[in-house]
């Protein structure tokens, strides 16, 4: 072993004293409190009048199941038709045109600066502006019969979430370098060509985490269709519930399969980022 440095003259040896560590009394404090408040909350859930036994029962029920499949599938067409219209929205926002440019700005304007709720509503109730809607001499049919709830919630959730998944996707655009574009245009290759063979390629890695938060958010915001009738999960438990008046039992019933589809989507999610991720890992090293 090698011998210890030897100290410069003129300092003392400090080796053997003992080293004072900082008390952290907040952080033993703070978590006190947070572990009397999650105590406090669930004595007043087992203490509450609340019928556990429903639960049980209702968790599986038949229509509960359907509801979350309508969920799911609910879920799954409106973010694939924001995805669409986000990718068309976002090249529109980059183009030289400033018409499409205009166009652009102002549908995200629009969807992102009105709630949610409202578009569904007025999605659902729009026979009472146009009575009629198709091809005038092709095809014609009565709004009221079209706009189903299915339809009003797909096209309000869909739409929607476009205006923000183009946000994303312009994000992602423009994360690419803009060598690639000039590498693009130098071999030849169209605007719209480069953008599906070169630049979305790359820009997946940058859209992939935020889009699977927004999927895990579109998840959620299905609920809001309970309020034009679309039997999803929230919707079916309000059906029980108001037959049988076990509000918090069927909400909670809600709340567990609403917890245990992100639950799923969250690990999936982080696979899916980390696909995405080893190019660029590879690249790096």
């Amino acid at each position: 072993m090698k011998p210890a440095p030897a100290l410069a003259e003129g300092f003392p040896d400090l080796s053997g004293m003992r080293i004072a560590r900082e008390p952290h009394w907040f952080r033993w404090l703070s978590a006190a409190l947070i572990v009397l408040v999650l105590a406090a909350i669930a004595r007043a859930f087992a203490a509450g009048q609340i019928e556990w036994s429903y639960v049980s029962r209702f968790l599986t029920a038949k229509v509960i199941l359907e509801g979350i499949v309508n969920t799911m599938v609910m879920a799954v067409l409106a973010m694939a038709l924001g995805i669409v219209l986000g990718i068309v929205v976002a090249i529109m926002r980059l183009s030289p045109n400033p018409v499409l440019k205009s166009v652009a700005a102002g549908y995200t304007w629009l969807f992102r600066g009105t709630p949610l709720i409202l578009q569904l509503l007025l999605w659902f109730n729009l026979a009472l502006v146009f009575p009629t809607i198709g091809i005038p001499g092709v095809w014609t049919a009565r709004a009221v019969d079209v706009m189903t709830p299915f339809l009003a919630a797909l096209l309000g959730l869909g739409i929607n979430q476009g205006a923000y998944t183009s946000e994303v996707m312009r994000a992602g655009m423009l994360s690419v370098d803009i060598g690639q574009y000039e590498a693009a245009h130098a071999i030849g290759m169209g605007r719209l060509r480069a953008l599906r063979r070169i630049i979305l390629p790359q820009a997946m890695r940058v859209v992939i985490p935020p889009l699977g938060n927004e999927f895990i958010g579109m998840v959620k915001a299905t609920s809001l269709a309970s309020v034009i009738q679309y039997p999803e999960v929230l919707h079916s438990a309000e059906n029980i519930y108001y037959a049988n008046s076990r509000v918090i039992e069927l909400l909670i019933v809600a709340g567990l399969w609403y917890l245990l589809v992100v639950s799923i989507l969250t690990p999936l999610q982080m696979l899916l980022e980390r696909r995405f991720a080893r190019g660029t890992m590879q690249f790096a090293r």
